[in-house]
């Protein structure tokens, strides 16, 4: 019995110090653990036994207790379902003064009833099933050694797959020994200013319009992140020339975010040109490369130049983001740096998604859910379009060849409006100003809408809402 505290199920923390006694102590502490929170409605408590074995006190001693308090209604106890914590009402912090009070109006909480924020996914659309299956055959298949700390360049077994899928699928020069395996591109993008700075670079060029959580992580290294400008055909590469000091641009090439269109041939020839002819590094975020719909697929500008150019592409659009699964493909002269700065923080991603990630590429089950999410993405761009075409016809939608989400511009003085009107009908979208550069003037107006978000039987509400306010309509 001595090592039984060792063996049973469940762990609680209580602290029973200054108890008067151990009955009252233990009902006291059960009743602070509710009351604060700690324990939340429906918990399941550890049995009278094991509770009891791990305070070491009598087992009758901890079932009076439970019995008092559920008598008192903070714990209920049912035959086959244990002893659990009661779904009390609590009190939240912040609530709307009741009617007729006096008190400020407000409007109810909770988030919005529509997101069409671009950058996720259908999260719901999740392939569970093949994914549960690739998890066993990954699980059974594993080595020992896999349970390890590891390589930080990641399990061998997903940089193998994943340099056969990029060079397929993506047209990406890889090998495993290139690839870097990451939590996320954010985490990728940390890694890239770390090892910049190391080498003494001091400026990375960005695009006008972007995601300020990428410029503030790069400028948080003492980077400094001048901004080309963009016109009708995209990033203006040629200017990177008489950018002075700047040792590397971070570009969306394949489909410019958030404005939507692919950079031209001869501008993504100018982008790996300026590299070659200066020494400086092409940063390559193909964040939705997969996602492609009336347009032939543009391929990667790393395979122009591997050497010159890194490539990060990321599983957080074409499966999900809470996977955090990433990856760099660099330069040789690069690859070593990135990993040990990699293995200086973290060492590596989490072992399993990695090997279950491996094995769902390899298995080709990867591919047929690419190919049922493009369907399915292209459907509802498809009644994007087809519905602004009725209710709001002077708005001409572009970036909708490829990727997750459409740019709706709109008239000059007009976007705050229209976003204003958008939170008062439930609707979470961004406008295009979100994304420009600081340094960039204020030309463009409109929205940036994310399709990919909403589950297949919240997209026709959303749509509705943001017809609604749309001008014109």
């Amino acid at each position: 019995m001595a090592n039984e505290w060792a063996t049973f199920g469940a762990d609680l923390h209580l602290d029973l110090r200054g108890a008067a006694g151990l009955r009252t102590g233990l009902m006291d502490a059960l009743r602070e653990a509710v009351r604060s929170g700690r324990l939340a409605p429906g918990t399941r408590l550890p049995s009278s036994r094991q509770l009891a074995a791990d305070l070491g006190i009598a087992r009758n001693t901890v079932a009076d207790a439970y019995g008092d308090l559920v008598a008192e209604g903070w714990l209920t106890a049912r035959q086959g379902s244990g002893t659990r914590v009661a779904q009390r009402a609590e009190p939240r912090r912040g609530a709307a003064a009741p009617a007729g009070s006096g008190g400020p109006r407000r409007r109810p909480s909770g988030g919005p009833r529509h997101d069409l924020k671009p950058g996720t996914p259908d999260v719901a659309s999740f392939p569970r099933a093949e994914w549960l299956k690739a998890a066993r055959r990954a699980l059974t298949a594993a080595p020992h050694e896999a349970f390890g700390y590891g390589d930080p360049r990641g399990r061998i077994e997903l940089r193998t797959a994943l340099a056969e899928y990029l060079a397929r699928a993506r047209g990406v020069y890889a090998s495993p020994e290139r690839i870097v395996v990451c939590s996320g591109f954010v985490h990728g993008l940390m890694l890239m200013g770390q090892v910049l700075r190391a080498r003494k670079v001091r400026e990375v060029a960005v695009e006008s319009y972007g995601l300020d959580v990428h410029w503030d992580l790069l400028a948080r290294t003492g980077l400094r992140l001048p901004a080309l400008g963009c016109d009708e055909r995209g990033t203006r590469t040629e200017d990177l020339a008489a950018l002075k000091g700047v040792g590397a641009v971070l570009m969306t090439p394949a489909h410019q975010f958030p404005l939507g269109g692919a950079l031209p041939p001869d501008r993504r020839a100018a982008a790996v040109d300026w590299a070659r002819t200066t020494g400086g590094l092409v940063l390559e975020d193909d964040y939705d490369g997969e996602f492609r719909y009336d347009r032939q697929q543009v391929g990667a500008l790393q395979g122009l130049d591997p050497e010159r150019v890194v490539y990060l592409g990321t599983a957080s659009k074409s499966l999900a983001p809470g996977l955090r699964l990433a990856w760099m493909v660099l330069p040789r002269a690069l690859a070593d740096e990135v990993a040990e700065a990699k293995g200086r923080i973290d060492w590596q991603c989490g072992a399993l998604d990695q090997l279950t990630f491996a094995e769902f590429l390899a298995s080709g089950a990867y591919d047929r859910h690419v190919r049922a999410m493009r369907l399915r993405y292209r459907r509802r761009r498809d009644q994007l379009v087809a519905a602004l075409a009725r209710r709001a016809p002077d708005i001409e939608v572009s970036g909708i060849a490829a990727g997750l989400h459409a740019v709706l511009p709109l008239p000059p003085g007009t976007e705050r409006s229209v976003l204003r009107a958008a939170a008062w009908q439930g609707l979470s979208v961004l406008g295009i100003d979100a994304f420009r550069h600081p340094s960039t003037p204020r030309t463009r107006e409109g929205l940036v809408v994310g399709y990919g978000t909403p589950t297949d039987s919240a997209w026709p509400g959303a749509l509705e809402a943001l017809c609604r306010v749309l001008p014109g309509e």
